[in-house]
């Protein structure tokens, strides 16, 4: 079965009962200052899940794009990916646990076909410190299921990996584990949320591929152990738990379900092998990488694995906007750029050929997400320079550095960091030029001088995302509204060309990325600020309404670049007494009720972001 039909008939089984369907949003996180990427299913969900009502109800089913960078070391074993779809359900104070398990193992077993002698589930063991109770309610409900599958389903209290690793499976099909593994919120552990911070207990599925045990994780295997015969597929989380101010927990009047499932990991489990990258979408990859190389997977599995993963992560975030550069995201796909062609090199893969991977990728991928079709020629281009670039920099680069000639010397620890901070060569990249010069790579050395950085830049930049839109503190709130004054009077004075490309709005500033081919003059910043000042004067105020995408569009509301949304949009409007608009934009809030609120505008700096795009710095002072 294709991730293609498992994504259909899951977004059809939910669609049923009773969930609208909504698009993936962007990789790219909307008025998120917090993190670089998406990163799971319920993450563009936040609001929704805190009690903010979503336009298209309280049951919601998706398939997220979704990437982590944490993950780009551990690409090159069977399961490990950057990107991967997340399909999620969602219930947003309605079902909860009686519904939503018996659902994920209907679906599992009756749609998808897997063995139900295969799945094993866990479940929360409890926090006594926080007087946080056993989820037993879930372990019933889990044992009715398999019975009714003519399996006796023995629950086991684990607590840890590390005692899971000392007394194993115990003829278990249930396991119990403590706070570190089946409760979920945004900060972690229950002794580490804030007062106001929602979460609760999870029930994680595990699909066995019965293989060996490898001892050498441990002495006995068990779900969660990282030997590779058991697999996460799957994970419901039960929302139903509220830190108070006290530090004590209280249930929530709004019960939440959020279930993320990993489709590749899915479709890998319903084809009964658990290397993901054999699934169709991987697949298609890896067989125009055998094609042009006249190699086999097998003969170089690893790099054929990390070839394929950081050529589709790249194209789905360059798909949604993220152009390969030296900082924050564009590092990131520069990063797994340059990690694919070192190792197309190790396959033999050509000069110039990482490109031609794009094609069979999108064919993949096109009924999903048609946006990769329409941006396939930038995509193509964008890794073809972004080959290029890299090669002149490992053959020419180099020499720039005092390091003329490779040696020894060259990778002691403060001559490799050099590398990576003057050349962006990546560290794996260095160790692997070391290690074909047959010279040591002093990694723990590189790693003390990485850390000597990040504790300078953290200090250079302590504060930069202080506030956020994130935390909706009143202060971030004004100036958010203030944001799209700002955008309407760019447009009204530079013209209708001018379209936002990007924000990031703290309690203290607001910073706006927006469309324009040239250097704004200081006679138009001016005329600028005063617009925005007079409208401040004039007492709009912030109107929210509900409408269909496409009334949105014919009204002309700005949307953000890069973002996805769904049929039915939010659009706040700044408007005055007579109900004529200003500002329209789709965005789903935070904001004053009147512009009066927002003191006194001023834009404190105007520069080049990039080709084509400005930046505007701007505050708010009060009167």
């Amino acid at each position: 079965m294709t991730s293609n039909e498992i994504r259909e008939k899951y977004l059809h089984f939910f669609k049923e009962r009773g969930h609208a369907v909504i698009p993936s949003a962007s990789l790219v996180p909307e008025n998120d200052p917090t993190t670089l990427f998406v990163g799971s299913g319920m993450q563009p969900l936040i609001p929704y899940l805190l009690g903010q009502p979503h336009a298209m109800g309280s049951r919601l089913v998706n398939s997220q794009k979704s990437f982590r960078a944490d993950d780009i070391e551990e690409v090159g074993d069977n399961r490990h990916t950057t990107f991967f779809e997340m399909l999620g359900n969602w219930s947003l104070g309605e079902y909860f646990k009686e519904e939503q398990l018996p659902w994920v193992f209907s679906f599992l077993t009756g749609e998808l076909g897997l063995d139900p002698h295969k799945l094993y589930m866990t479940v929360f063991s409890g926090d006594s410190e926080n007087n946080i109770p056993k989820d037993e309610e879930s372990i019933a409900l889990l044992k009715r299921l398999f019975k009714e599958k003519g399996i006796e389903a023995n629950d086991v209290d684990l607590e840890t990996e590390e005692k899971g690793y000392e007394l194993g499976m115990q003829e278990g099909r249930i396991f119990a584990y403590g706070v570190k593994k089946n409760w979920w919120s945004r900060s972690g552990v229950p002794s580490n949320m804030p007062p106001g911070e929602p979460g609760g207990p999870d029930s994680e599925i595990f699909y066995d591929f019965g293989t060996l045990h490898d001892e050498s994780f441990g002495k006995n295997c068990h779900p969660n152990c990282d030997c590779g015969r058991f697999m996460e597929i799957g994970n419901s989380v039960f929302m139903e738990y509220r830190k108070t101010e006290s530090g004590s927990f209280e249930k929530l009047t709004q019960r939440n379900v959020d279930f993320g499932a990993g489709l590749e990991r899915i479709t890998a489990a319903v084809n009964k092998d658990a290397d993901v990258f054999k699934i169709d979408t991987l697949s298609a990859v890896i067989r125009k990488i055998e094609e042009l190389s006249a190699k086999k997977y097998g003969d170089s599995i690893t790099s054929f694995r990390i070839v394929a993963d950081h050529i589709r992560g790249a194209a789905f975030m360059i798909g949604d906007g993220v152009i390969p550069s030296n900082t924050e995201r564009g590092y990131i796909v520069r990063r797994l750029l340059r990690r694919a062609v070192r190792h197309a090199d190790v396959i033999g893969l050509g000069q110039g050929n990482l490109a031609l991977l794009v094609d069979p990728l999108i064919n993949a991928y096109e009924g999903a997400y048609p946006e990769l079709v329409e941006q396939r020629e930038k995509i193509v281009q964008n890794i073809q320079e972004e080959e290029q670039k890299f090669r002149t920099t490992l053959e020419v680069g180099l020499k720039t550095t005092s390091l003329v000639h490779l040696s020894q010397a060259s990778f002691t620890a403060k001559n490799s960091f050099l590398l990576f901070q003057s050349l962006g060569i990546p560290k794996d990249i260095i160790r692997d030029l070391a290690k074909e010069r047959g010279f040591s790579f002093d990694e723990e050395g590189f790693d003390q001088e990485f850390k000597k950085h990040q504790e300078v830049s953290r200090t250079a930049i302590a504060g930069r995302f202080k506030g956020g839109l994130a935390d909706a503190s009143y202060e971030t709130t004004k100036l958010h509204t203030a944001n799209h004054l700002v955008l309407a009077a760019l447009r009204c004075v530079l013209g209708e060309h001018v379209h936002q490309r990007g924000s990031n709005i703290t309690a203290e500033r607001i910073r706006l990325d927006f469309s324009h081919p040239q250097k704004v003059a200081p006679e138009q910043l001016q005329e600028v600020e005063n617009l925005v000042n007079q409208k401040i004067e004039e007492s709009l105020d912030m109107m929210r309404e509900e409408m269909p995408k496409k009334d949105a569009m014919k009204l002309g509301a700005e949307m953000e670049f890069g973002v996805k949304y769904g049929d039915v949009v939010s659009v706040y409007s700044a408007k005055n007494k007579k109900g004529e608009a200003f500002s329209k934009e789709f965005c789903g809030g935070p904001h004053v009720k009147n512009t009066l609120e927002l003191g006194n505008f001023k834009i404190i700096k105007e520069e080049a972001n990039s080709a084509g795009v400005r930046r505007i710095r701007a505050v708010l002072k009060a009167e």
